[in-house]
């Protein structure tokens, strides 16, 4: 699987690519962008293809070993594209030296137009005319980068926002106009659950809205492509040909549509969609009052205009559209600057009549860093006009600002538990207790799993030791280190065991979870130490061996204990990571039961929205959550680690004091 760790290098290489079609055309720069993301296409499919098409050739039945043919439907039902052989990436690539491989790439693009007429006219062609029969051949093959044929997820859309800000290109991403990630995406999917019907995105962008829907619907074993319908408004005609390509790689099609979505209703879905998702430009100023004046999607009236009849700031329009696009029981997730929660003049004015209508159901806070080319922190707002009656005058305020995962030093995401945590927050707003109670279950019988999984790990890591042992000379303290570990790792064992076995397989009650919870923590927290023991006994088989005059090559006993050591370290990580999880969840919502817990969750009703001014900031009524101590921080650790190099440092320290007065001698100083 391509992780968010590593897709920046495969963009950079990527970048690399686009640099020679640059450099070696005479396409402008928002020229070249088209047969680059055609290049992305055909490869992005390609994995996914490949990725679904043993499980195809499994399922399909055989007459005399004879199976047959692959078609459009058994792809489409599993989320991707059907390729014929000339369509495919290895073929591509693969070509001979003397092949015209423009000639090739274009019969590629019409063979998938012809299995998918939605397509015509979609996917670039003519374009690769104009380019070099060798800078293709190289832009192939760094397009057959091993990563992506791995990748999974949004990787398209993820890939196609890089391209969109190296290559500047302003006429098909605006300022306010940025690429959603995906778990953002995955948040609003989670909370409103678009799993039928009509589904609208009047900011469509890529597409990415409706590929998450789509695995939305997947997982809830249905198939999308049959039980809702995407529609799509987008104002770029280069957008709009990315939206449909990256719904076709997932095996999808939309009805997209161009337009300003400021004064055209392409689908005129007022008032009919089941689900309406998007992340709209922030903060756009200047849209024309005149314009939009009248329109029946404004149904709480113009926020603010200046003295230019302009209106002067859009947040409250898109805002306004998307609750007038819901049918009578439609639900909404949108992303939102977080300006506009608590902003004032006309725009309160409308924020107040909204949240009178009792169809406000759910605000959630999200840091900043998020964004892949943003630093700006958003909100996320719910819109639900079938609310269960006892929340009809009460918003969930949901601030979520401390919870997520560091991916880069620019990046921040929620992990896949973080962003389960807080859709069970959703689920006990809406009293699905017994959905909240299977997570912190799953999440207790991760623990196990991957502890005896961790035991696997030991022999592999104990055997390199010892091989780094025999290769020394009598080491006590590497020794003694690895004696405490022998007797500590038979007590996890022994742990570990007593946890193993079979029973009763219905979700347990919360009174037994937390019972499970408390048996677990000693095995959670014996994983924790057996981490840090490995690590010493590393350092310090490490510091014997260079102090030994051993190197660091590939047969190094020393570089075997290292991949050992890796590989035990991340399987004992988990054993107390999921148990962290369940402890989340458990400790907030001891009961199984929405109650208020500062800085993060709180149900507000609409008296304390009124003495607030309205506001919708999450932060305003959460309040602040008590300091955690780091319970990771191994100050022990630490201080050993700090001994171990200071020796280290010492000794070379003297070693070199010695070198040096050797020098002076010979120099008769």
């Amino acid at each position: 699987m391509l992780v968010i760790e590593n897709i920046e290098a495969v963009e950079r290489r990527l970048w690399t690519a686009a640099d020679q079609l640059r450099a070696n055309s005479d396409f402008a720069s928002n020229e070249y962008f088209m047969p680059v993301m055609g290049l992305i296409f055909l490869r992005h499919a390609y994995s996914r293809y490949l990725a679904v098409k043993p499980e195809i050739e499994a399922s399909l039945p055989s007459r005399g070993g004879v199976r047959p043919a692959l078609t459009k439907q058994d792809f489409t039902s599993r989320g991707a594209i059907f390729l014929r052989k000339e369509a495919q990436f290895d073929h591509l690539v693969n070509l001979p030296d003397g092949a015209d491989r423009a000639v090739a790439i274009i019969a590629a693009m019409e063979a998938v137009e012809e299995d998918y007429p939605t397509l015509k006219g979609v996917l670039p062609k003519t374009e690769y005319q104009s380019l070099e029969n060798d800078v293709l051949g190289n832009v192939l093959r760094i397009f057959n980068d091993p990563a992506l044929q791995e990748a999974r997820g949004d990787v398209f859309g993820r890939i196609y926002e890089y391209f969109l800000t190296q290559f500047a290109d302003q006429s098909a991403h605006d300022g306010g106009e940025f690429f959603t990630p995906p778990s953002i995406v995955q948040m609003i999917v989670n909370a409103i659950e678009p799993d039928h019907g009509s589904v609208l995105d009047p900011a469509c962008g890529s597409g990415g809205m409706f590929v998450q829907s789509a695995h939305f619907i997947e997982r809830m074993q249905q198939d999308p492509t049959k039980v809702a319908t995407f529609y799509g408004q987008e104002k770029n005609a280069t957008t709009i040909r990315l939206a449909k390509m990256n719904l076709a790689v997932h095996g999808l099609e939309g009805r997209i549509e161009p337009g300003i979505t400021y004064y055209t209703d392409a689908h005129e879905l007022v008032g009919k969609a089941d689900f309406v998702m998007a992340n709209p430009p922030f903060n756009v100023d200047e849209v024309d009052a005149e314009k939009v004046r009248k329109d029946p999607r404004l149904p709480f009236g113009l926020p603010g205009v200046n003295k230019g009849k302009k209106v002067s700031n859009g947040n409250y329009l898109w805002i306004s559209y998307f609750y007038s696009y819901l049918s009578d029981a439609g639900r909404a997730g949108f992303v939102m600057s977080s300006q506009a929660s608590s902003a004032g003049g006309e725009e309160a004015k409308v924020r107040q009549k909204l949240i009178e209508t009792g169809h406000v159901d759910a605000m959630v806070a999200i840091r900043g860093n998020f964004f892949y080319t943003r630093t700006v922190p958003c909100e996320l707002w719910m819109f639900d006009k079938a609310k269960a009656p006892e929340h009809a005058d009460k918003v969930l305020m949901l601030d979520a600002r401390q919870v997520f995962r560091k991916v880069t030093r620019k990046v921040f995401d929620f992990s896949p538990e973080q962003s389960q945590n807080l859709t069970a927050i959703f689920w006990l707003y809406r009293g699905q207790e017994e959905r909240f109670r299977e997570l912190v279950s799953g999440f207790l019988s991760r623990c196990v799993v991957d502890a005896i999984a961790g035991l696997l790990k030991e022999p592999a890591f104990t055997a390199a030791l010892v091989d780094v042992l025999d290769a020394l000379a009598d080491d006590t303290e590497l020794e003694a280190a690895s004696a405490v570990f022998t007797s500590d790792w038979e007590a996890f064992t022994e742990t570990v065991t007593s946890h193993v076995g079979g029973g009763d397989m219905s979700v347990p009650d919360i009174a037994a979870l937390h019972s499970r919870h408390d048996a677990l923590e000693p095995m959670a927290e014996q994983s924790r130490d057996l981490i840090r023991q490995i690590d010493q006994l590393y350092k310090l088989a490490e510091k014997a061996h260079r102090d030994a005059g051993g190197k660091r090559g590939k047969a190094s006993p020393v570089k075997a204990l290292e991949e050992a050591r890796v590989e035990a370290v991340d399987q004992l990580k988990l054993v107390r990571y999921f148990h962290r999880q369940a402890h989340w969840l458990l400790s907030r919502f001891p009961d199984a039961r929405l109650v208020a817990v500062p800085g993060l969750v709180k149900l507000v009703d609409r008296a304390e929205l009124a003495a607030n001014d309205w506001s919708l900031t999450p932060g305003r009524y959460v309040g602040v959550a008590p300091e955690e101590e780091d319970e990771d921080f191994d100050f022990e650790g630490v201080m050993r680690d700090i001994h171990i190099e200071l020796a280290g440092l010492n000794e070379e320290a003297a070693a070199l004091a010695v070198q040096i007065q050797g020098n002076f001698a010979r120099w008769g100083l």
